[in-house]
Formats: structure tokens, C-alpha cells, sequence
């Protein structure tokens, strides 16, 4: 390299943006119904969100109680296949379990 190619390069400011903007985060909720059983219920939390066999038994009683409850945070697309997976599986059991998504 030759010299006057190396001052240039040093003589070159870079713009950094500073503020990187993460992407909005979906609470997705899980509404309560007179219809889906507590069981199936807690087996949905288990296995589409992951919670343990104590934490699904806990959020389904907060869903049933207060009517709604969170049952994870995501960015949309997972938040969004979340909701679609727990519509697919509940409406194939019969079930009329509703989950929605709301931004944090």
C-alpha cells in the first residue's frame, strides 16, 4: 500500500448509528372459556410454551380466575406462530380456546 493511500484511509470518518432500535416485543394472552378443560389447558402451556408442569398449572388458574393471562413475550413472527399453533391444536380437539396478541 502506498503511503498517500493510507492517509486517506485514516482521514475517512465513519458514521456509527448509535441507536440501534430493537424490535417491538407481543405478549401473547391466553383467554379463559367455559368450555376448554383445565387439563388441556395446562397441556398447551406445557408444550407450546414451554412451562413447566407447576407454572402451566399457575397461569391456567390466573387465566381462569382473572380471565386472561400472559403466557410468554415474543417478537412478532414467534408471538404470532405461537397464537396460530395454540388456535390449530385447540380447534382439532374440539376446544374453542382463544389466545391474542398484544405489544408490550
Amino acid at each position: 500500500m502506498r503511503q498517500h493511500d493510507s492517509d486517506t484511509i485514516e482521514k475517512v470518518e465513519t458514521k456509527v448509528e448509535d441507536e440501534v432500535k430493537e424490535p417491538p416485543m407481543f405478549k401473547v394472552l391466553l383467554h379463559n372459556d367455559n368450555y376448554t378443560t383445565k387439563e388441556f389447558v395446562v397441556q398447551i402451556l406445557m408444550t407450546v410454551f414451554h412451562k413447566t408442569a407447576e407454572e402451566a398449572a399457575q397461569l391456567m388458574w390466573q387465566v381462569h380466575s382473572k380471565g386472561r393471562g400472559v403466557c410468554g413475550v415474543y417478537p412478532f413472527e414467534v408471538a404470532e406462530t405461537k397464537v396460530t399453533t395454540v388456535t390449530n391444536i385447540a380447534r382439532e380437539h374440539g376446544y374453542p380456546l382463544k389466545t391474542t396478541l398484544e405489544e408490550e
